[in-house]
């Protein structure tokens, strides 16, 4: 990726904030389709094998090749400006308050709710409600959260040490920012990502659950390691700038393209005694839709929803306290819904439009308590 010399943007984007609330209502999505598709792996699920279960799967499948990657990437975005205005020390302090309070919040109260029904067995087997209340289930959503919080002190960290190492260079100076995005340099970054995905993949599947911090998604780290350094590199070398409204265009037709072969190569993968060619196709599949879906959505975002008005900058505003409560708002009307005699693809729509309005609101009200806007 060649670049020229200049400072940074030290301000917010809007169609970056309009693609992070994107990203977060395909979470919302996400999580309604585990609770009617054929892959029940959510806090109440009605699961289906009927056709429309087996597209909610499959929807569910390819959302996991690139969406919590891309929300890494976002992240990252801001993350060395901050550090720049605030130092590493502050900044780590900041955001052990905004991440880390959000999650142990949900761990000490909102996850043994949606855990109530598995309590009159953990009864059966003597457990106390106070042992079960405080240990039962992981982090659930909010592992992004969780890996988060690591990664953005790591990079205090490192910046903390390199500047033990050398003088720090003053606010803004030393960015890049300019020139195009090579084709070749967003083919090596497929490359890396492939690479990383296979090697990391021989030790951990696809499919491999971490008790360890509740990770559901091990096997995607490298992804969103990279991602997330991508992230704060393309905040300092403009990047996003750089990338043209024909590489944007010629890179959704690719994801298009590229959704079949990925859902292929993934299945042959996974299949008993897959052999190391289809666990490279698989992995080269992923990368070159994951790259491909992100860099289409920057750049569409960019050239066409880059304006905020009111309802925007509202849904802005409250996205990361959607994050946190829409496992709350999601099985509580799904559990309203339980008597609703219908498809599972019907029942997915009814609790995705239903949802969506409620995470909001419930977001809104949440941020209105005293004190609470200081950490959502």
């Amino acid at each position: 990726m060649t670049t020229t010399t200049t400072a940074p943007p030290t301000t917010r984007l809007g169609y970056i904030d309009n693609l992070r609330v994107l990203l977060t209502v395909l979470v919302i999505a996400h999580h309604c389709a585990v609770t009617y598709g054929a892959l029940p792996v959510w806090y109440w699920a009605e699961p289906s094998t009927s056709p429309s279960g087996i597209a909610l799967m499959l929807f569910v499948i390819v959302n996991q090749f690139w969406f919590m990657g891309a929300f890494f990437l976002l992240s990252g975005l801001f993350v060395a400006g901050s550090v720049d205005r605030k130092g590493p020390g502050a900044f780590a302090r900041d955001r052990v308050i905004r991440l880390g309070v959000p999650l142990v919040a949900f761990l000490l109260v909102a996850r043994p709710v949606l855990s109530l029904p598995q309590w009159p067995a953990a009864r059966a087997e003597g457990e106390t409600f106070l042992h079960f209340w405080f240990t039962v289930g992981d982090p659930g959503p909010l592992w992004f959260v969780e890996v988060l919080l690591v990664m953005s002190l790591a990079y205090a960290a490192f910046r903390a040490l390199r500047a033990r190492s050398r003088a720090s260079l003053p606010a803004g100076t030393g960015a890049v920012a300019g020139r195009p995005v090579s084709l070749r340099g967003i083919a090596v970054l497929v490359g890396v990502l492939t690479v990383a995905a296979f090697l990391w993949r021989l030790a951990v599947p696809t499919g491999t659950y971490w008790e360890l911090g509740g990770l559901p998604t091990p096997a995607y780290l490298p992804q969103y390691v990279i991602l997330f350094v991508v992230g704060v590199l393309a905040s300092r070398r403009g990047w996003l700038t750089g990338l043209t409204a024909r590489q944007g265009r010629v890179a959704l037709i690719v994801a298009v393209a590229a959704v079949g072969p990925a859902l292929g190569t993934v299945a042959l993968a996974t299949a008993p005694r897959a052999g190391m060619l289809a666990q490279v196709g698989a992995s080269l599949a992923e990368s070159v839709f994951a790259v491909s879906m992100i860099v289409g959505l920057l750049v569409l975002f960019r050239e066409k929803f880059s304006g905020q008005p009111a309802w925007a900058r509202f849904a802005a505003r409250n996205a990361f306290a959607v994050y946190v409560v829409h496992a709350l708002v999601l099985v509580g009307v799904a559990v309203l819904l339980a008597p609703l005699t219908a498809p599972a693809g019907v029942k997915f729509l009814v609790l995705l439009v239903l949802s969506v309005p409620l995470c909001w609101l419930a977001a809104h009200l949440l941020r209105r308590v005293p004190g609470v806007a200081r950490v959502l």
